[in-house]
């Protein structure tokens, strides 16, 4: 993976030079009426470009697809890379002020798609022939009950890009190690494949030290605990192999630039939004006595307290009246919410429906509380009122400004069970591409004060 990755690279920046060419070009300065600056002053864009190209479309999931699968999972996957990376460019050269010939972005976008897939469709004509030659083929031998390695090797003959061939199978419990070691040298095995399930550890340690002597590969099928959610990982305790079971987005890249994301977006939202914010701070303070924040203690990443930050629109002893509301609570579950809410002023029933009176948690980014995209955090009570233990696996990710309930209709949403239903789906499924997605269709949501009370 780490040559193609390279090799995407290396495409990526060819990419961008023909696009630079094609625009200073005399076709180029016609259609666009305008010259372009000197190559030279592109150049440090290669130290963002060449890294980030095959990290972006790692993200996408494009280097996680067969060689020989369909070409949907190739060339959609490779679009979303191509658009995402190109407009993350167009964001950095806006936030830089560096005035980029709008052209070279939009042709740099077009000629690295086109550019990569022409790479993977040559690579797709180089296998597929070399996977048609003996020589070149894998010869695998299946080592396990039966009732697995029957399972396994029906996936190997589904998948012709693994370019194996099943020479035999072999049942632990009814075959004796020395059958199997000959069978090593009669079928000249390049690969064991060995599952562990219903069979005896001491046995599996016996075969791979075979395979190790014989200088054979040894796959283990590590499936001897079924699981519903978690994914299995492998890792490193103090030099003793550890098997990981994870049900949450596991510590990677991707949680770094998202971050990276989560501190950059706060941060210029704040600059940005600085004058307005200040406005609304006057008019709370003017319209109704209190403070112009609201302060409340939330749960976090794994229920851990944080206060969070809101401007005011209820009247200053609004949680004292909470409990003479309960009786009008409209939302099934553990979750308090009330859309005409007598408690609400004036100005909060207009910062609520165009939900500026989140607008604060911004500092709750900055400060690494919340992050811009996540499960909304929930007052502390409330969580400890969760009677499903599984509800609180959307307290194992930071919460976030914006998630999928908030543009799926927020307060429409009536059950709890159906927001966190939503939340867990955003857990399972994400990727940088689901948080851009739900800050793209947060703005209009807002903006038609879809579900807002």
């Amino acid at each position: 993976m780490q040559i193609h990755q390279l090799m995407d690279a290396c495409l990526f920046a060819g990419a961008f030079w023909l696009a630079y060419e094609i625009r200073a070009s005399d076709l180029g300065t016609e259609l666009f009426k305008t010259s372009v600056q000197p190559f030279t002053e592109y150049v440090w864009f290669y130290m963002l470009l060449i890294p980030a190209a095959p990290l972006v479309l790692e993200s996408q999931g494009f280097y996680d697809r067969a060689m020989l699968g369909l070409r949907q999972a190739t060339l959609w996957p490779l679009f979303k890379g191509c658009a995402f990376l190109t407009l993350g460019l167009v964001f950095v050269l806006f936030f830089v002020r560096f005035p980029a010939a709008r052209g070279v972005m939009i042709m740099f976008g077009f000629i690295s798609f086109l550019l990569v897939w022409a790479k993977e469709e040559a690579f797709r004509f180089v296998y597929r022939g070399k996977i048609s030659q003996p020589h070149y083929q894998r010869r695998v031998l299946l080592v396990g009950p039966a009732e697995e390695t029957a399972r396994i090797g029906a996936q190997v003959k589904a998948h012709p890009e693994l370019n194996a061939t099943v020479v035999g199978q072999f049942d632990l419990n009814s075959t004796p190690l020395p059958e199997l070691v000959n069978a090593l040298h009669d079928h000249s095995v390049s690969a064991v494949i060995v599952s562990a399930r219903h069979t005896y550890f001491e046995q599996v340690e016996a075969v791979i030290s075979a395979c190790e002597v014989e200088g054979v590969e040894a796959w283990l099928v590590a499936d001897f605990f079924r699981t519903a959610i978690s994914r299995m990982s492998f890792d490193d305790f103090y030099g003793q192999p550890v098997m990981v079971f994870c049900s949450v987005p596991e510590t990677s890249w991707r949680l770094l630039v998202k971050q990276t994301i989560d501190y950059l977006g706060a941060l210029l939202a704040v600059i940005v939004l600085a004058i307005p914010m200040g406005i609304v701070a006057i008019l709370i303070k003017f319209t109704s006595p209190g403070p112009v924040l609201f302060r409340q203690m939330r749960s976090g990443l794994n229920g851990s307290p944080f206060t969070i930050y809101k401007f005011r629109t209820m009247v200053t002893n609004a949680e004292q009246l909470k409990h003479e509301l309960e009786a009008m609570n409209e939302m099934r579950g553990p979750v308090f919410k009330v859309s005409a809410d007598p408690r609400i002023t004036a100005v909060g029933k207009w910062l609520r429906r165009f939900s500026i009176d989140e607008l604060p948690q911004f500092f709750n980014v900055l400060r690494g509380e919340m992050s811009l995209v996540g499960p909304r955090p929930l007052p502390v009570d409330e969580v400890r009122r969760f009677n499903d233990p599984a509800h609180r696996r959307r307290l194992s990710v930071r919460p976030g400004i914006t998630c999928l309930w908030q543009v799926s209709g927020r307060s429409e949403i009536t059950d709890f069970h159906d927001w966190v239903r939503l939340d867990l789906e955003y857990i399972d499924h994400w990727s940088l591409w689901l948080d851009f997605k739900i800050l793209l269709r947060t703005l209009p949501a807002v903006l038609r004060t879809t579900g807002a009370k």
